[in-house]
């Protein structure tokens, strides 16, 4: 399997080249040529395999490069119940008659990121360990993606991380969980802005081709395909475990701000998985609501994007709806230029033909908004009806998946974190506190190592330089 950039750059890369670049030379996206179609025979037979093994299955459709050895290693030492409490991996849980969550907060840092982002570091350790090359890893996160990358990544002597996170915006367990590692190969920079500050600063120092060779700069963001097909794993992982027989279907339900969750699903579904629905569910930051609605992309200005109870989503620049337009648009990397490219540089928005939007419909989805009410009404009730605890950013995706159930197709809820990372909003919903494990007692009064930066691209530049022990220019 190979990959093309969905703006245009034909030339051919294997899965590993890919792995390490991140984002193409022409500031696209990386995607296969094509979509590998599974049949009911494959699909059957997969249904009874542990998580690893589904896994390797799956990967090994698209890894043409990679030796099977290297693939499956670095699966076999990822998917452990000592890394995530539970040989299941991701388990379901009834929520309600219909509607399901899947567990996939198990890991290291209590975020659904640990699924892949484990994975990536391990994939990322070997081929760099293989090559004898290094990597410095530049990331933006809202809250969950940099905790994950840099537990993923910490120590690991090949790998250096810089990551950008909007300078008072996390939670303050989440900010936390990154400012205290004192990993020497971890750097931390919290950046005047918004998440969308953070991601375009990653993404001009990707797209400087001089800079991103001499100091062999990778991404661990969704952007990154490897991650983005780590994800789509659990969609038939949790499709199994819900269903008896591959004849029926089912509906995902995400929480989604920068699409890449979601967009995993899009490709499961590519895929052959028998999914109906895939339920978008955003936070007040509703511009991918909108865009399903209306067929508008219009990203919001760091002012247009408000703090809310579910940070992570606080997010007005969807980057992997790129992924997602190519489709859309027939692979037509040509209109995926324009409207990515010019439309959004000009205009700073897009807008769909009416031909074009109502195509949308036949790959599945739909969507709905959430708001700081609806959270705390939707965590109350599930913990007062189940005694189950549902973190904020899952509880908007309850919401939302409720709006749109059908009867007789079960929904899945993609579970985002666990509780204990939104202490104060879980404690006005529930009238209480979130246990904690005793290891986490004082995160949040251990030292911390971050630096607070200016929503600069060329002072980032500088500090990486720095760190690498060299000038950027």
């Amino acid at each position: 399997m190979n990959y093309i950039s969905t703006r245009g750059d034909r030339t051919q890369r294997g899965f590993s080249e890919v792995l390490l670049e991140g984002l193409a030379p022409d500031g696209g996206l990386y995607v296969p040529l094509a979509y590998p179609r599974i049949d009911d025979a494959t699909l059957q037979a997969w249904r009874t395999l542990s998580y690893p093994d589904l896994a390797f299955e799956i990967m090994a459709l698209y890894v043409g490069d990679m030796p099977a050895g290297q693939l499956r290693s670095a699966i076999a030492r990822t998917y452990t119940a000592e890394i995530f409490a539970t040989a299941d991996i991701v388990p379901l849980r009834p929520l309600e008659d219909g509607l399901f969550v899947l567990g996939l907060s198990n890991g290291p840092t209590f975020a659904f990121k640990d699924v892949a982002m484990q994975l990536l570091g391990n994939l990322l350790d070997d081929e760099l360990g293989r090559r004898g090359e290094q990597l410095n890893i530049v990331g933006a996160t809202s809250g969950d993606t940099g905790s994950a990358a840099e537990y993923a990544m910490r120590g690991k002597k090949n790998i250096q991380v810089f990551m950008l996170s909007p300078h008072g915006r996390m939670s303050p367990f989440q900010q936390a969980q990154m400012f205290s590692l004192q990993d020497r190969n971890i750097h931390n920079m919290a950046v005047e802005g918004s998440f969308d500050t953070c991601q375009d600063i990653v993404k001009a120092i990707s797209s400087d081709l001089g800079f991103k060779r001499r100091f062999h700069i990778g991404t661990v963001n969704s952007i990154n395909w490897a991650r983005l097909l780590a994800q789509v794993v659990y969609y038939f992982a949790g499709y199994f475990q819900a269903t008896r027989s591959n004849g029926e279907r089912v509906s995902f339900a995400v929480p989604s701000g920068n699409f890449g969750n979601i967009c995993a699903g899009h490709v499961a579904r590519m895929m052959g998985l028998p999914i109906d629905k895939l339920v978008l569910a955003t936070n007040e930051n509703d511009v991918l609501d909108e865009f399903f609605r209306t067929g508008c992309y219009r990203p919001r200005s760091s002012a247009e994007t408000p703090a809310t109870s579910s940070p992570s989503m606080d997010i007005a620049k969807a980057s992997n709806l790129e992924r997602f337009i190519f489709d859309v648009l027939g692979r037509d990397a040509q209109s995926v230029q324009q409207l990515f490219g010019e439309e959004l540089a000009h205009h700073g928005k897009f807008v769909l033909s009416k031909q074009e939007h109502e195509r949308m419909a036949d790959y599945g989805f739909v969507s709905g908004k959430s708001t700081h009410a609806d959270r705390l009404a939707t965590i109350s009730q599930v913990w007062s009806g189940r005694s189950m605890m549902i973190d904020p950013h899952t509880a908007d995706g309850v919401k939302v998946a409720r709006d749109h159930r059908v009867q007789g197709v079960p929904t899945i809820v993609l579970e985002t974190a666990l509780p204990l990372k939104f202490e104060e909003t879980m404690r006005a919903a529930t009238g209480r506190g979130v246990p904690r494990p005793a290891a986490l007692a004082d995160l949040e009064a251990r030292p911390r190592r971050f630096a607070v930066m200016q929503a600069s691209t060329e002072d980032i530049k500088e500090r990486i330089a720095t760190s690498c022990g060299l000038r950027s220019s």
